[in-house]
């Protein structure tokens, strides 16, 4: 039996069965869960009992924990014997500081263990009915962080108007204009199809798509907000044609209706 071990997990996406194998064996085994704010809860319900639960989710502008306090809780957690979950949306190393975390404990002798888990980039436009690859729209795809996109520089921006087919933007809800702007500039046609995925793979999911220009009006018309990601590219194209999960969403959100005549 493990003492003083970490597992940095990804709990995937949001749909709870979207969570992988090896990463309900360590909730299950998990003295301490330390998680994050987009964890679907229901998954949870899978820790022991006894299990010690620590909420560490950040929001804009508002961390619960800092890094640096997430770093030394899992170090004295482990050192206190235990066996610590460190539970992340998506995947631990897509944007989840789980690299920096690996290092932390690597620095300080403590045994860990990295379970991958699937990213909201690649799921989340797959339940909107977007592959973020085909042989005939995209055969290459970049995952990128939306966060100050002034700091990239010039060629950076080349980079990804011109070099990639399909981009994929995290954390870029508030500079949908500016990242348009920049690739429009930088090179990508103004009337690439792009698209929004808020809240992807779970029942409150909702799309929007619009050319690359204008997606910045057609997300504030339709008030999506974070969490989301930004796709652009041509494959967004092949939505119409490809989109299944929603209509299984309206069906199971009707499910969960009340019909007027119960007791």
């Amino acid at each position: 039996m493990k003492k003083g071990f970490v597992y940095l997990t990804g709990a995937g996406p949001g749909d709870p069965k979207l969570l992988t194998i090896r990463a309900l064996e360590s909730l299950q085994e998990a003295d301490v869960v330390v998680y994050d704010r987009l964890i679907n809860k229901e998954i949870l319900q899978e820790c022991k009992e006894d299990a010690e639960f620590v909420f560490c989710g950040k929001f804009p502008k508002n961390h619960t924990l800092r890094q640096e306090q997430i770093n030394e809780l899992l170090y004295e957690k482990a050192r206190e014997g235990k066996v610590v979950t460190r539970l992340k949306g998506g995947d631990p190393f897509v944007y989840g500081r789980g690299g920096e975390e690996a290092v932390y404990l690597k620095e300080r002798s403590i045994p860990f263990e990295v379970i991958p888990g699937v990213t909201a980039g690649i799921a989340a436009p797959a339940y909107a009915g977007i592959p973020v690859t085909h042989r005939d729209f995209g055969g290459t795809f970049a995952i990128v962080t939306g966060h100050l996109p002034h700091k990239k520089n010039k060629e950076q921006w080349e980079a990804l108007a011109k070099g990639i087919d399909t981009l994929v933007f995290y954390m870029g809800m508030s500079q949908v204009e500016a990242i348009a702007d920049m690739l429009v500039t930088a090179g990508r046609p103004k009337e690439t199809p792009a698209a929004a995925v808020e809240w992807g793979t779970t029942t409150h999911q909702r799309t929007v798509t619009a050319p690359l220009h204008l997606l910045h009006k057609e997300i504030e018309q339709a008030g999506i907000a974070n969490p989301a990601i930004i796709i652009i590219g041509d494959v967004v194209g092949l939505r119409d044609k490809v989109s299944w999960f929603s209509e299984q969403a309206d069906q199971l959100i009707k499910k969960a209706e009340p019909t007027g005549n119960e007791a």
